[in-house]
């Protein structure tokens, strides 16, 4: 009898260190801090929770999750099989620092809105929402992000404004500062979920959806070049530039997203190329 409760134990630790291995954060993509959308992959029929939430992974055993703007320092990793914990990690997620700005000459509509454009804005955020809902099965967010317009960056992620004095939320996308009718394209390839010419906030909208939860999408456009269903292409031209929604001038405010999470575009994309069409 106490050899067979040895040798169980012997298979056990056998079974959690192969499971350990597996857990090895340091080959998985992406970076380990607020805004960051990390990827990787995992033994097919392997459950990875974060924080006690199940992450999307697909057939192949690939996986992705994010992490938000005040995402807490700490993130705990556990893996399953059934019913069966494999392995449990900690790991630290760094912080961002924001910055504060401060907005003037926005239409007061836009800062104070009327019950009459509350209504309004109410309906398109359900639209939005539903938009980003959808997600393909399919992993399109792995390949290498390009920017969807160039030029110099005036605003940042997980920056606050402040607009005509009235504090709002947090800024949580990367804004391009070009003309309007600068071409937009897209960064990734993927499918258009959501293509409006005019919402309360952010004008021309369209969204692209790069699957399993992760999305893009581009604000204040001037024209909308796609509709909903329509596959892209990276590089392929989704819209222009514009000052449309809530803008005081022309410039692209690209967002993303992992479910209802946000993260920092530029932390995927990386540093904005130097020689600039």
């Amino acid at each position: 009898m106490k050899a067979k409760v040895l040798l169980m134990a012997y298979l056990w630790l056998g079974l959690m260190n192969n499971a350990f291995a597996e857990l090895n954060v340091d080959q998985w993509h992406g970076q380990w801090k607020q805004g960051g959308l990390i990827w990787g992959y995992l033994e097919p029929g392997i459950e990875l929770k974060v924080d006690g939430v199940s992450v999307d992974r697909d057939a192949d055993g690939l996986f992705v999750f994010g992490f938000g703007r005040d995402a807490a320092a700490e993130a705990t990793l556990t893996m399953w099989r059934g019913e069966v914990n494999l392995a449990t990690a900690v790991v630290d997620v760094a912080p961002q620092e924001y910055r504060i700005q401060r907005v003037e000459g926005v239409p007061q509509r836009t800062v104070t809105p009327s019950e009459e454009h509350l209504a309004r804005i109410r309906r398109e955020a359900a639209l939005v929402s539903s938009a980003r809902a959808e997600s393909l099965p399919e992993g399109l967010f792995v390949e290498p992000f390009i920017w969807p317009a160039q030029g110099p960056i005036t605003g940042v992620f997980g920056s606050q404004r402040v607009y005509n004095g009235v504090p709002g939320r947090p800024h949580f996308g990367v804004d391009v500062g070009v003309p309007k009718g600068t071409p937009v394209v897209a960064p990734a390839q993927g499918v258009v979920t959501l293509a409006e010419n005019d919402l309360f906030y952010s004008g021309g909208t369209i969204i692209i959806d790069h699957g399993m939860g992760v999305s893009s999408s581009m604000l204040h456009l001037s024209k909308v070049d796609v509709s909903v269903g329509q596959r892209v292409a990276q590089g392929d031209k989704v819209g222009e530039v514009g000052a449309t929604g809530r803008a005081t001038g022309p410039h692209l405010d690209w967002r993303m997203n992992w479910r209802k999470t946000r993260i920092d575009p530029y932390l995927i994309v990386g540093p904005m190329p130097t020689k600039q069409p």
